[in-house]
């Protein structure tokens, strides 16, 4: 594995979703919390064979709080580049299988890692796992996931997860939140291989007694170095160029082999 990260960063996203997670938020918040990663930029190469992003957070307090006498529960939640995909049920129909149904999703994270310091469970009740959007059960039943109305039981959302989870592109860590001390913790999420280039968004929830404190977001980018850069950007930014340059290397591979494999 090839890597080179290089510290910078800014968080940005979901100006609902933040202002639905503010409403959450106990008047007269006595936390704050503190987070920084292990990099904020990581470039790959045709070499990379997966890596893992640690988060370190410290939870401040004002001079006038006093220790949770329950403690606290931290969540992590790391989203990779949004893409709108389509789920397709298939049948068999003799020989063959055709589709029967199929649902659009909107903008699905194409990476979705969890991690806490407890079961999801045990640390908030239901209702604020899913207003605040606490594991995968609860981003994967989001209303706005799909175009259309979410409907209960939803076999296509049922079937998003398990393939993302197949493909360990979706993975939820109930212990994966270690605190160091009572008020500094570290989180380490693995970044697998086919985890996609582009922007992924970290945001950290801070929970004591089921009520959510503090929220932090931060953001760090996976891209591509080297000579898959150089192909990317010229097929991004000079399409029809490449768009010549790869059919006329085609034809002169194909009579090349012609050539080579040619019987007298």
């Amino acid at each position: 594995m090839r890597a080179v990260a290089a510290h910078a960063g800014a968080p940005t996203r979901a100006l609902l979703a933040f202002l639905l997670f503010c409403t959450a938020v106990e008047p007269g918040q006595a936390e704050s919390l503190v987070v920084s990663l292990s990099f904020s930029r990581l470039a790959v190469t045709s070499t990379y064979a997966g890596t893992s992003v640690a988060v370190f957070g410290a939870i401040e307090r004002d001079g006038q709080a006093g220790a949770r006498s329950g403690g606290y529960d931290v969540a992590v939640t790391i989203r990779g580049p949004r893409q709108a995909l389509t789920v397709r049920e298939k049948e068999a129909l003799g020989p063959v299988w055709v589709n029967r149904g199929q649902q659009k999703f909107a903008e699905v994270p194409s990476f979705l890692a969890v991690l806490s310091s407890r079961p999801l469970a045990q640390i908030a009740d239901e209702a604020t796992r899913r207003r605040l959007r606490l594991g995968l059960g609860a981003i994967v039943a989001a209303p706005d996931l799909t175009l259309a109305a979410p409907a209960p039981n939803d076999p296509f959302r049922e079937a998003l997860l398990r393939l993302r989870r197949r493909e360990r592109l979706f993975t939820e860590a109930e212990a994966g939140v270690r605190f160091l001390s009572p008020t500094v913790f570290r989180a380490t999420a693995p970044l697998p291989a086919t985890a996609p280039v582009g922007p992924y968004d970290v945001e950290v929830v801070l929970l004591a007694g089921g009520v959510p404190l503090a929220r932090h977001e931060a953001r760090f980018d996976l891209v591509k170095s080297g000579i898959e850069q150089g192909i990317a950007t010229l097929a991004r930014d000079w399409s029809l160029a490449y768009g010549l340059a790869a059919g006329a290397l085609a034809l002169i591979s194909g009579w090349l082999a012609s050539v080579i494999f040619r019987r007298d």
